[in-house]
Formats: C-alpha cells, structure tokens, sequence
C-alpha cells in the first residue's frame, strides 16, 4: 500500500511573526490560496507562500482547540477563541467551515494597551471615563477599532479609580491586570454562558463598571439599561455607523409599545455616544480614527425624550465641542486633513456630508462656521460659566493651505 504524501503544513508561529512585524490587523487561512494578510485595511496576498490545502487548515486549527472547543466547534461549524503565541503576539480567532472545508480568520491584538493620544483619540473621552454612572456606547463597523478603545477606556479607569470592573466577552481580547482597581474577567461560552445571563448575574458581583463585549439582543440591551439606571457605569459597543443610527438601533430592538419608557430610560442613563471610522493615513503608515462624540446634556437629553426633536441631534453635536467637546464626524475629519494626517480624497470618501465638507475645504461659511473654525483651529476659548475647550487635537498644521489650493484647482 502506498503511503500518502507527507503534509506541507503550515508554520502558524513564524506566519503570525511575519503578521506582526507586517502590522497586519487580519489573518485569513484558507484551502486553495495562499494566507491573506489585511494591511491598513487592504487585502495582501502573501504569493512567494504555497497555497494552502484543506488538511493544512484543519491541523492548524486542532492546534488552536481544545476538547472543549472542539466540541462547540462540532456542534455549530464555528468557534471563537483567543489564542496567545509567547513572544509574538495574541490574536482573536474565528474557526469555520466554507464549503465543507475549515477556514480561519485571525485579528491581532496587542498585548500593551495603548492610551488616548496614542491613539490619535479626542480629548472628550478623559472626561467621558469620570463618569461614575451611566450608560457609554462605543460604536463602528467591524474592525473599527471599538475593542481598542473600550480597553483604553477600561484602562483609563484601572489606573486612576479604586473600583470593581467586570467586564463579559467573546473571546476576552485584551489582558488587563489589576492596577488601583480589581479587574474581573469573564469569557462568554468558558466563564459564563450569555451576556444576558452574566450581566444579571454581575450585579450581584458588587461591580461598579460592567464592560459588555457587545449589546447583541433584547435581554442584554435591557439589562444593560436597568445597570446603568441603577448606578453602575456600563461600557459596550454596537455595530453601528454614526450616534443617529446608534440611538434608532436601541429603540428598535424594543417593542414600538414601549419606545416612550425606552426613550426616557435612554435619555436618564446615557452618558455619551463615541463613533469611530477609521481612515487611511496620507503618509501610508497604518490609518487614523475619525471620531464622532456625543456628550448626554439637556438639550440632548430632550431630543432623545422627544421624538419630533431627535433630528436634531446632528446639529447639538456640531455647536458644543468648546463647552461638552462633541464633535461630528466632518469635524473630526477636516481636523485630519488640517494636520496632513489624511488626504482630502480620503475625508471626502468618508464625510457624513461630502458637499458641506467641499465648501468648508473652500472657506464658504455656514450657520455654524464661528464655532467650527474654533474647533478646527484646536483652541477653543473657555467661556464663562462652561466646562472649557478640549485642547490637544494640535494647531493649523503646515501645508494646509497646499492641500487647499491642490483642491480648487
């Protein structure tokens, strides 16, 4: 009997070095083509590697799992899972079957949590991480950069409260030890079996932040309400694109019988709303967060009660960035292409409103333009009676009025 041809296998150590010190953010693995790379959010084949086979992708993802895993995977042709190479890096892993074979996607995820102004975050959310109550939503499509944020977040508070933070996820992401506050764990499916189940269950656990990976349905969106009415300042992320969408996706998930206590609930609990897209960076190097921040006050508090005047929202947010440091997501981006961190071409393909964002490029003014020209500017003055200007955003960068001029010709 012939004996079967020796396996090429798959160095899954030195692919996910090479990953790392390629600044991939996505690992794909898959039968038929060689590993995919996803660098500054483009797909990079890696050519010079042989294509991989199916047995290729199934022994590397027996290396992954455990009995347990192996079950669930069994059980539902998928799998989340974290897993850790010492000396290279740790990465979120999503095992599954395409047309009956096994495939797998890897995001990597960095062992040091990176702060604020390392991530190129606005200065709101300092103060957003004082809030000792409440409800924060951090928002984006996927790969947005809301699991990076919220551990910066998480962080922010570790080391600077004395507090108890439960956080719930699926997988956990990012390693957080305890600093001046106790750091409790749980991952979905290993130390518990819902969101809806742990986060009931975290309230009995004396937590003064809850951090739930994600709000996917009903029972979780609902429980996450009555823990930020009751005290506790809940952190979580949904899959949506700007704070409009984020709100309607709250109230949609309630029953159109019950958008009025809805409504008042999310007005009384809610803190703030932070948005993110992230963008390609001029120089190449990686890509920037484009940031969107709403800030919970008494006007916003009326327009979320008041559904005539929820539309309204956008323009409460573009008028309040000196005294609450909200900023849309245009602000954000002509602040971007102030300071040569993107292109126009780039902020146009992502502005909320590409022509409002052309005339302002061209220095036509609008209703708002006092208010926006002191954001862009970076300077904001304190005003009387207020909470001050966010600074750190940076002054007119060089080269701006280049870019102008590139533009109007």
């Amino acid at each position: 009997m012939a004996e079967a041809p020796p396996r090429v296998g798959l160095d899954l150590p030195g692919l996910l070095q090479a990953a790392m010190q390629s600044n991939a953010s996505d690992i794909h693995l898959k039968p038929g083509r060689c590993p995919v790379f996803r660098i500054n959010g483009e797909l990079v084949d890696l050519a010079k590697h042989p294509k991989l086979t199916a047995p290729d992708v199934a022994h590397t993802a027996e290396t992954m799992l455990d009995e347990r895993l192996v079950a669930l995977f069994k059980e539902n042709n998928e799998v989340d899972l974290a897993y850790s190479l010492p000396g290279v890096g740790r990465f979120r892993v999503n095992i599954y079957r395409q047309r009956g074979s096994i495939a797998i996607a890897m995001r990597s995820i960095p062992y040091q949590i990176r702060n604020f102004d390392d991530l190129g975050l606005p200065p709101a959310l300092h103060k957003i991480c004082l809030e000792r109550r409440g409800l924060v939503l951090v928002t984006g499509s996927t790969g947005s950069g809301k699991s990076t944020t919220l551990a910066s977040m998480v962080e922010a508070i570790n080391s600077t409260r004395t507090c108890h933070i439960i956080t719930i996820e699926d997988p956990i992401e990012f390693l957080i030890r305890d600093k001046k506050s106790i750091i409790s764990q749980r991952e979905v499916g290993f130390d518990t079996k819902g969101f809806g189940s742990a986060l009931r269950v975290a309230l009995r656990q004396d937590p003064d932040v809850i951090f739930v990976g994600e709000m996917r349905d009903f029972e979780t969106m609902t429980t996450a309400l009555q823990a930020a009415e009751t005290g506790h300042l809940v952190l979580s992320t949904l899959h949506t694109t700007d704070v409009m969408e984020t709100i309607s996706r709250v109230l949609a998930v309630f029953p159109t019988h019950q958008e009025d206590l809805i409504r008042f609930q999310l007005a009384s609990c809610l803190r703030a709303i932070v948005c993110q897209r992230l963008i390609a960076r001029a120089d190449g190097r990686g890509r920037a967060p484009a940031v969107e921040v709403l800030v919970n006050n008494a006007r916003v508090h009326d327009c979320i009660r008041d559904a005539k005047k929820t539309g309204e929202i956008p323009d409460i947010i573009a008028q309040s960035f000196t005294t609450y440091g909200m900023q849309t997501f245009d602000m954000s981006l002509m602040q971007l292409v102030q300071n040569n961190i993107i292109t126009i071409d780039a902020a146009l393909e992502n502005a909320s409103n590409p022509g409002d964002f052309k005339l302002r490029l061209r220095g036509v003014s609008g209703i708002d333009e006092a208010r926006y020209d002191e954001y862009r500017q970076g300077q904001p003055k304190k005003k009387p009676g207020g909470e001050g200007g966010q600074g750190g955003q940076g002054g007119a960068g060089g080269g701006f009025g280049d870019l102008l001029e590139r533009f109007s010709e």
